[in-house]
C-alpha cells in the first residue's frame, strides 16, 4: 500500500511542477485520452485486471465496452473539429497522399473476407487522425502536443515501475515457456518498450529545448520532472528487454542531439545522410547480415528472435499480391485459426512493410511509401522554418521506419503510428504562440511559423 501510495503522491507533484500558464482548449482531453488508452491498454482489460485477449471471435468482433468508450472519443473530436473546418479542409488539401491512403484502406472492404471489419477499424483509424488535428490546430499547438504529451508520459511511466515491482500480476507476463518478462502498462514487453522509447525521445528533446531556453518561465521545476521521468525510462529501457525499441531510441535520441548544436547541422544534406546512414546500417545488420557481432550484442540471432520464420510462413497464405487481404482483414478468420495452431497465437507479422502487404498489397506500400517520401519533405523543409517542432518530428519519423522492421506498427492505435503521422503531416501557415526551445535559432518568445508552404500561400484563418 505504502509504494501505491508513494507513486500517486509522486505522479500528483510530477503534474502540479510541470503546470504552466498556457491556455489550450478542452479538445485537447480527447488527444489525451485517446493517447493513453493507445499507450497502455483497452478499457475492458483495465476493468477486468488481465491482458487483453487475443481469441478468433474477441478479435474479430472486439469489445463492446472498447468500441463504444472509442466512439465517444471519436464523436467528441469530430465535434470539436467541426468548429475548425476551414482549418482541417486546408491541412487536408495539403496532405493528398494520406487522403489517398486512407480512401484505398476503406475502398478495400470491397474485396475483403469481413467487410464491416474493415469499416470498424477504419474509422478507428481516422479518429488517430482526428486527435492529431485536434492538437495542430490549436491556437498554441507546440504547447497543446506538448501538454499531451508530458501528462501521458507522466502517468504511465511512474506506473509501469509500480506494476512490475509491487503488482506483477498486472505489469509482468510469461511465455508458454514459462519465461518472464516486464509488460508495466502495457500489453507485453514490447509494447513497454515502445512507450519508453516514445515519451523517452520527447523527453529528451523537450528537456534540451528547456535547459537551453535561459528565459523560460518555471525552466528549473520543468527541468525537475522531467529529469526524474526520463531517470525512470533510462532504467526501464535498459531492463525491458525490447531490443528494437532500445536500438531506435538511441538513434532518435543521436538525431534529436545532434541536430540541436545549429542551423550547420539541419542542412537538407547532412540530415539526409545521417538519416540514411543510420537507415541503412540497421537494414544491413537485421536482414544482410553485415556485422554480426552488433546484432549478437543486441542479443538476437539471425532469425530476429524467430521473426523470420513467421514471415516464411505467412506470406506464402498472402491472398492477394496486389490489393491485399483488405485493411487489417489478414489475422482473422481462418488465417488467424490456422496461425494459432502453426505461431502459437501471433496476430501479426513483426514487420510493418510485410503487414502492409498482407493487408493491402503492393498497391498499399506504394501508398505508404508516397506518405513516407512527401513527409519526408515536409519535415525538411520544416528545418528550415520551424526547427525546433521539425527536429521531433524528425526523430519520430526515423522511429517509425526502423522500429517497423522487427513490428507490425503501420496500424491503428498504434503510438509509433500516431506520432508518425503527427510529423509527416503538413500543417499549412500553423501557427503557434510558444516560446521557442534554443535561443540560438529564435528570440524566446518569438512567433514560430510550422509550415511546408511559402509565407505567401498562409490562409488567413492562421494569422495571429
Amino acid at each position: 500500500m505504502v509504494p501505491t501510495i508513494g507513486v500517486v503522491v509522486l505522479i500528483c507533484a510530477l503534474f502540479w511542477l510541470d503546470r504552466d500558464a498556457v491556455r489550450v482548449s478542452k479538445a485537447i482531453w480527447v488527444s489525451y485520452a485517446w493517447l493513453l488508452i493507445a499507450s497502455s491498454r483497452p478499457i475492458s482489460a483495465w476493468l477486468t485486471f488481465s491482458m487483453p485477449g487475443t481469441a478468433t471471435d474477441a478479435y474479430i468482433d472486439g469489445s463492446p465496452l472498447d468500441r463504444n468508450v472509442l466512439t465517444f472519443f471519436l464523436l467528441l473530436g469530430l465535434f470539436a473539429l467541426s468548429k475548425r473546418a476551414q482549418q482541417v479542409r486546408t491541412i487536408l488539401a495539403a496532405n493528398p497522399a494520406l487522403v489517398i491512403y486512407f480512401i484505398y484502406c476503406l475502398i478495400s472492404l470491397l474485396w475483403s473476407d469481413y467487410p464491416f471489419v474493415v469499416f470498424k477499424r477504419w474509422i478507428r483509424s481516422v479518429a488517430d487522425v482526428v486527435v492529431i488535428l485536434i492538437i495542430i490546430t490549436e491556437r498554441n499547438w507546440v504547447d497543446a502536443l506538448k501538454r499531451v504529451l508530458t501528462r501521458v508520459g507522466f502517468l504511465l511511466i511512474p506506473l509501469s515501475i509500480l506494476f512490475i515491482r509491487v503488482y506483477p500480476s498486472l505489469g509482468r507476463a510469461y511465455s508458454i515457456g514459462g519465461a518472464p518478462s516486464w509488460t508495466g502498462v502495457g500489453t507485453d514487453k514490447n509494447a513497454l518498450g515502445m512507450i519508453c522509447m516514445l515519451f523517452g525521445v520527447f523527453l529528451l528533446w523537450n528537456g534540451l529545448g528547456t535547459y537551453m531556453d535561459r528565459e523560460a518561465k518555471y525552466r528549473t521545476r520543468k527541468l525537475v520532472t522531467i529529469s526524474i521521468v526520463f531517470a525512470m525510462i533510462l532504467y526501464l529501457v535498459l531492463v525491458v528487454d525490447s531490443q528494437t525499441a532500445l536500438a531506435c531510441f538511441l538513434m532518435a535520441d543521436l538525431l534529436i542531439v545532434v541536430t540541436a548544436f545549429g542551423p550547420a547541422f539541419r542542412k537538407p544534406a547532412f540530415v539526409s545522410v545521417l538519416l540514411l546512414a543510420m537507415f541503412t546500417v540497421s537494414f544491413c545488420v537485421l536482414f544482410l547480415g553485415v556485422g554480426g557481432g552488433a546484432l549478437s550484442a543486441l542479443g538476437r540471432d539471425s532469425s530476429l528472435t524467430g521473426r523470420t520464420e513467421v514471415w516464411k510462413t505467412i506470406l506464402p497464405y498472402a491472398k492477394n499480391a496486389w490489393v491485399g487481404a483488405g485493411y487489417e482483414n489478414f489475422w482473422i478468420g481462418d488465417r488467424i485459426r490456422l496461425f494459432d495452431r502453426l505461431l502459437g497465437g501471433l496476430n501479426q507479422a513483426h514487420n510493418g512493410y510485410i503487414e502492409i502487404y498482407l493487408n493491402l498489397g503492393w498497391v498499399g506500400l506504394l501508398l505508404l511509401g508516397a506518405i513516407i517520401i512527401t513527409g519526408y519533405q515536409n519535415i525538411i523543409k520544416g528545418l528550415r522554418r520551424t526547427p525546433e517542432t521539425s527536429r521531433l518530428k524528425l526523430a519520430f519519423f526515423f522511429i517509425c521506419l526502423v522500429y517497423n522492421f522487427t513490428e507490425a506498427s503501420f496500424k491503428m492505435m498504434s503510438p509509433v503510428w500516431i506520432t508518425f503521422l503527427w510529423a509527416v503531416i503538413a500543417a499549412p501557415g500553423a501557427i503557434v504562440r510558444s516560446r521557442v526551445s534554443t535561443p540560438a535559432i529564435q528570440s524566446p518568445h518569438s512567433v514560430e511559423v510550422d509550415s511546408s508552404v511559402a509565407p505567401s500561400s498562409v490562409p488567413h484563418w492562421t494569422k495571429a
